[in-house]
This record gives structure tokens, sequence and C-alpha cells, in this order.
């Protein structure tokens, strides 16, 4: 069993914790993905990859890495998964159907800001995450991050126009297997 001569540079993208997604209007990216997804290949990576101890994982239309985590990597993944439901639930606030494939500019939601005051609040909550005080400010962080963790990436420069990439379903998957028993519900203050 051969690795695929892409295989360097697959590690390079997914050991960053970034991810290779099926829409990216990359062109290099596209050509990963396909590598990946091609049932032999994936195999002969996941077990290449698992021996220094990284494991390939395949969500829907995203490649990524995950690795086994001790007690400390663990909180730093629970503050980042809450960083990650604010953000969520601003997005989903803004527009419902902001998932893979929906566009989007800035602008869009900073109009939106304007005359939609739960919006505002949710955006004054993410100040918290940016350590920014304008509006602009704040999205243009929250942007850049979506952006560096491959989340969305810029469709068109001229416009400002980004593009929601399929890895986006990641965190999406996150919120919905969060599981809050009935009888711990009433326990929880608001």
């Amino acid at each position: 069993m051969e690795v695929p001569v892409q295989t360097s540079e697959i590690f390079k993208i997914l050991s960053k914790g970034q991810f290779i997604s099926s829409n990216s209007s990359d062109k290099t990216i596209n050509t990963l993905y396909n590598v990946i997804e091609e049932d032999e290949n994936f195999e002969i990576l996941y077990e290449y990859f698992l021996n220094i101890n990284f494991a390939l994982e395949k969500g829907d239309e995203y490649f990524y890495f995950s690795r086994p985590e001790n007690k400390v990597d663990l909180e730093n993944k629970i503050e980042t998964a809450f960083r990650w439901i604010d953000i969520i639930d601003f997005l989903k606030t803004f527009d419902n159907s902001f998932s893979a494939g929906y566009r989007f500019t800035p602008s869009d939601i900073l109009v939106r800001i304007k005359t939609d005051a739960e919006l505002e609040t949710k955006l004054d909550g993410l100040k918290k995450y940016t350590d920014k005080e304008k509006h602009l400010d704040i999205l243009d962080k929250i942007l850049k991050k979506l952006i560096d963790e491959t989340f969305i990436e810029l469709e068109n420069d001229i416009t400002h126009q980004y593009k929601v990439l399929a890895s986006f379903k990641y965190l999406e998957q996150l919120i919905l297997t969060i599981n809050i028993p009935d009888e711990v519900k009433n326990e929880i203050p608001e």
C-alpha cells in the first residue's frame, strides 16, 4: 500500500486543525478532497496518519483530524465549543438557512443589525471573544476566525462576498450532539 503523492499537502492542512471541504473554490483543496474521497486512498491515509497519532475523520463532505485528548485539552475544547455555539447562534439568528453553500457579505449582516435588536445583542455578546467594541470590528474578527478555521472563504474580493464551506456542518453537528435530559433542563440557570 503506497500513500498518495498528495499526503504531505493533506497533512499540512489538516494538522493545523483546518478542514478539506468538497465545496471549496480553491482547486487545490478540491483536488485533495477527491484524493482522500477515493475509498482505497481513505483507508491507506487513515492507517498512515493513525501511526503518527492523528485520526483522519470523514464528515458530510469534509475531512479533518482528531486526536486523543488529555484533561487540559478537553477543557480548552469545551471553552472553544462555547465560543462556536455563540457564533453559530449569531449566524443562525442572522439567517436560519446559514449553512454550507450559503453566500453573504458583511454589509448584509451590518444592515440587518440596524433593524434587528436581537441580532445586535448577540453580536455585542461576541465582544468577549474579540476584544473589539465596534460592530464592524467584531464582525471582521469573527469572520477572520471562520476563515482561519476553514469554515468560510472569501469568494469575491471586490464585493466581499463569502461562501460557507461544507466543513461548517462540523459546527452544526457539534451543536446537534449536545443533549440535555428533560430532568436536568429545569436546573440550568437562565
